[in-house]
């Protein structure tokens, strides 16, 4: 049996129960990798596209690997199929990671590999799953961005470090744009907050301090040109 798994390829051709047995390991390991990015990505926003892309994408790139002639045909259609992510919209840094893994074990399974690719997911997926229960790389703050809109008399440098030094543990300037033909100031600001402070006593005392304008906090997105839309 193990050795049915190391080879299952023979160069005499492929047979259609060796066929289902490389496309059934392929998309049974695509399922776990999947259950997996799901479970790492609970807490946050997870895409249920990829989740899709990640079950199907082994038993495609495996196919291509065992019914071309060549290799070198082979991983060229893989790299093709490889780069579909990336031409749509960028992801965070851990869905690339699930993407090369489903790829790796593609190309292990079309090759014949079950066992290795079997054993690649396994070692993959525990890490995985570890590093996300002890929240490893976590920020013991997140940023936030903080908009208040400003009358043009005020001058906003050092107006709020009294509020800011009692509610936050960081702030940044990061923009300042004239608005209302030049009678205001949108100023944004990079914040992170203090453990259990309340953000409406926050906000009710920045007011005081703009003239009751508008003031917006909103989750920080890693876009530069997020903060002058």
């Amino acid at each position: 049996m193990i050795e049915s798994l190391i080879n299952v390829t023979p160069t005499g051709g492929v047979s259609i129960a060796q066929f289902f047995e490389v496309l059934g390991s392929a998309i049974g390991l695509g399922v776990i990798v999947s259950l997996v990015y799901m479970f790492v990505n609970r807490k946050e926003k997870y895409s249920r596209g990829l989740a899709f892309t990640l079950i199907m994408l082994p038993a495609i790139t495996s196919t291509i690997i065992l019914l071309c002639n060549t290799m070198v045909t082979a991983f060229s259609i893989a790299g093709a199929f490889s780069i579909i992510r990336f031409r749509s919209t960028q992801g965070n840094p851990k869905d690339l990671a699930f993407i090369f893994l489903t790829l790796a074990i593609g190309l292990a399974c079309g090759k014949g590999y079950i066992l290795a690719a079997l054993i690649l997911v396994g070692v993959i997926c525990v890490v995985m799953i570890v590093l996300s229960l002890i929240g490893f790389a976590t920020p013991k703050s997140v940023k936030k961005v903080l908009k208040i809109t400003l009358p043009e008399s005020l001058n906003y440098e050092g107006v709020f470090d009294e509020v800011f030094n009692k509610y936050l543990t960081s702030n940044r300037l990061v923009k300042v744009k004239s608005t209302n033909f030049g009678t205001m100031f949108d100023v944004s600001y990079e914040i992170a907050f203090k453990k259990d402070v309340s953000h409406k006593e926050f906000i009710d005392e920045l007011r005081t301090l703009n003239g009751n304008l508008n003031i917006a906090i909103s989750e920080l997105v890693l876009d530069p040109d997020y903060f002058g839309a």
